[in-house]
């Protein structure tokens, strides 16, 4: 067992895949090491629709945002923090708290708009149900005779 300092573990660091650091410059300073598990999400085939259940835990209705652009669904969610704020029991050691922003999209076609697609977040789950497309036919291949 590793020894750890307020519930992080001391080799966190060491022991990180190491290209994980070489593609971003810094961590999101949302979630810090633990942003891999934001937004996870479940995608299920109802057979008429597709239902996503996108865990936000921490977030309020009022701090998330789903927009479709060019067939794209995106997701995100804004997080703020008052600095301000001052504790009259003393002062903050650590505070774990930040300020951020998360987004994650999902192609979902060009024939899908906003009004298609129902939502609702309740425990800190978004659940959207997105209605399915009836894929476009491709043409059958039809050659033409050549005389000679």
């Amino acid at each position: 067992m590793m020894p750890s300092i307020f519930g992080e573990n001391l080799f966190d660091d060491w022991f990180d895949f190491p290209f994980d650091r070489s593609l971003r410059n810094s961590r999101n300073a949302l979630y810090g090491k633990h942003e891999k598990n934001l937004m996870k999400t479940d995608i299920r085939d109802t057979g008429s629709t597709y239902e996503l259940d996108i865990d936000l835990p921490g977030f309020h209705k009022d701090e998330i945002k789903a927009k479709v652009e060019n067939g794209y669904l995106t997701i995100s969610a804004e997080k703020g923090l008052n600095k301000e704020e001052k504790d009259h029991e003393g002062e903050y050691i650590r505070r774990e708290r930040y300020v951020g922003q998360c987004a994650r999209s999902f192609y979902i076609g060009e024939g899908v708009s906003q009004n298609d697609i129902q939502a609702k977040f309740e425990d800190g789950i978004l659940k959207l149900s997105i209605p399915k497309q009836d894929p476009k036919k491709l043409e059958e291949t039809k050659y033409i005779a050549i005389e000679g």
